[in-house]
């Protein structure tokens, strides 16, 4: 099986209660970022046996692999409806580091899409390379670098479909969400990108910032047809409070 197989039939597995995926963590080392959990496959497997009564649902809709890494798109039901991003990294075949980022499921968005759908299957793999240089350049002078006049030199004018369940498809859409939330009091801030990954047209940028006054983690996924950003999605979830830190390895 690809690395990529053994992560869908994992996730699958939060479903069905299948028990052989579970053999592709190793088992002496698991480390985790999802504050929420320990350290270990033994506080993976204390999760599942917190499953409430009418269990998990689990539907990947895009799954991505770049070197050691594998990265996804779920719709999950995991203590109520979810979209989640999952980061697995593997040595030998065997998954060895798990990050996550979650946010509650808004069945009405702003654009009319939802926060999952739109495409899954990957193409123009000759080019990933080139399409993580214009994500990473993107992240550096503008949402880092906040020159938001150079907008235009990453993001299509033409197309761009936004699944951010705020924000109205368009160029226009974003900039009238970003008046919006200056009228409002609020702000966002992205601070560092910590890792990019990508395959083909899907590049997924994980960075860490501030959103309404509170820390946060943003996962954005983009799509890339002819050297612009074309497609966005996205989950941003809270930092947990130091002191309810389940395991010492931080959200990054």
């Amino acid at each position: 099986m690809t690395n990529r197989e053994k992560v869908v039939a994992l996730l699958n597995s939060l479903e069905t209660g299948e028990q052989a995926p579970v053999a592709y963590i190793n088992p002496n080392k698991y480390i985790q970022h999802n504050l929420m959990v320990g350290d270990g496959l033994a506080a993976f497997g204390e999760l599942l046996q917190h499953k409430p009564p009418q269990g998990f649902k689990v539907k990947v809709f895009r799954a991505f692999e770049d070197g050691d890494y594998v990265f996804t798109h779920t719709d999950y039901d995991f203590f109520g409806p979810k979209i989640g991003f999952d980061i697995f990294r593997f040595e030998n075949g065997l998954i060895v580091e798990h990050w996550d980022n979650l946010q509650e499921t808004v069945t009405v968005t702003k654009s009319g899409h939802s926060m999952i759908d739109g495409p899954a299957t990957v193409s123009d793999l000759d080019k990933t390379a080139v399409n993580k240089v214009l994500v990473r350049s993107f992240y550096e002078e503008v949402l880092i670098g906040g020159d938001f006049d150079k907008i235009t030199d990453y993001v299509s004018a033409e197309k761009y479909v936004q699944h951010n369940p705020g924000i109205a498809d368009g160029i226009s859409g974003l900039f009238t969400a970003v008046q919006q939330m200056m009228e409002a009091g609020q702000t966002m801030e992205v601070r560092a990108l910590h890792l990019l990954l990508g395959e083909g047209d899907f590049v997924l940028g994980q960075s860490e910032g501030a959103f309404a006054g509170a820390e946060v983690t943003f996962y954005d996924l983009f799509r890339i047809e002819n050297g612009k950003i074309t497609e966005h999605w996205d989950v941003v979830e809270p930092l947990l409070p130091r002191d309810q830190w389940q395991n010492e390895n931080g959200k990054f």
